[in-house]
């Protein structure tokens, strides 16, 4: 994706966030956007931003675990601007509980949308990607796709999914020799409100948890995140790390294996402790 000027961008959960920075950098670049969250007052304040800045915008509520919602929602976008380019399958939500405290619903809820949420998405779009001749899927997986911590096993779960997904995909659109490019999102700690509407185990202070991921963890803006995806996909990379600390712990995983996994129970442990 050389160049993003007349480009018909798709992007879910854009409402705040790397979502919203998404759609604000791409509409610099010339890109034509259709853009979709759950929250219709950040969608609406989006909108406001992009169409202040001349930007061609066309958004819409979506669910994105909701299959058939996003099936008709792609139909949508084909009709509105005739062609789709590139799908920025962004949309995604945390929960913070040890397995023990996490119900079914929670897996299933976490599931639901980060990890179906990015297949909907992406089967939604593929034939309109693949018909437009210069077609790119960018999803969102996480640092937490490619080491675990203590706490976070439903997010794990689906991004781990995600990443195994995104990288089928990506040698699948090479062995079919279509000119789809994919790239799989690995995020560190980015600053945007995930971590302060994530989900806790009850009893959990879900407000402690948010002030400690925004204090410790979240060491990346959401612009300078951004900017750094745009120019990953711009250069047609398969894998994107964000974040000094992605880099560093994706590293540890290469060089330890498994043996990271007592480095990170050491350290979650000690963040966690009750200051």
């Amino acid at each position: 994706m050389k160049s993003f000027a007349g480009k018909v961008v798709v992007i879910t959960g854009a409402a705040s966030g790397m979502g919203r920075d998404l759609a604000l950098q791409l509409a610099a670049k010339g890109a034509k956007l259709a853009i979709s969250d759950m929250n219709p007052i950040g969608l609406d304040e989006t909108v406001a931003m992009l169409e202040s800045r001349g930007a061609e915008v066309h958004s819409q509520l979506l669910n994105v675990a909701e299959r058939e919602a996003v099936l008709e929602y792609a139909d949508t976008v084909l009709a509105h601007y005739g062609k789709v380019n590139v799908v920025f399958n962004n949309a995604g939500i945390a929960h913070h509980a040890e397995v023990e405290q996490t119900s079914f619903k929670d897996y299933e809820r976490l599931m639901d949308v980060d990890f179906w949420g990015v297949v909907n998405g992406t089967k939604a779009f593929l034939p309109h990607l693949i018909a437009s001749g210069d077609g790119h899927v960018v999803n969102t997986s996480s640092l937490f796709g490619i080491l675990a911590i203590p706490g976070q096993s439903a997010y794990n779960a689906a991004k781990f999914a995600v990443r195994g997904f995104t990288e089928s995909l990506n040698q699948e659109m090479q062995l079919a020799g279509h000119n789809v490019k994919v790239t799989c999102v690995h995020p560190g700690g980015i600053k945007t409100a995930i971590a302060r509407n994530a989900t806790v185990a009850d009893g959990s202070d879900a407000a402690q948890f948010a002030a400690m991921f925004d204090k410790k963890l979240a060491r990346t803006t959401s612009p300078r995140a951004a900017e750094i995806i745009i120019n990953a996909v711009e250069k047609d990379r398969a894998r994107v790390l964000v974040g000094a600390d992605a880099k560093i712990l994706d590293l540890l995983v290469r060089v330890t294996a498994s043996k990271y996994q007592a480095v990170t129970a050491k350290v979650s442990g000690s963040m966690l402790k009750p200051r």
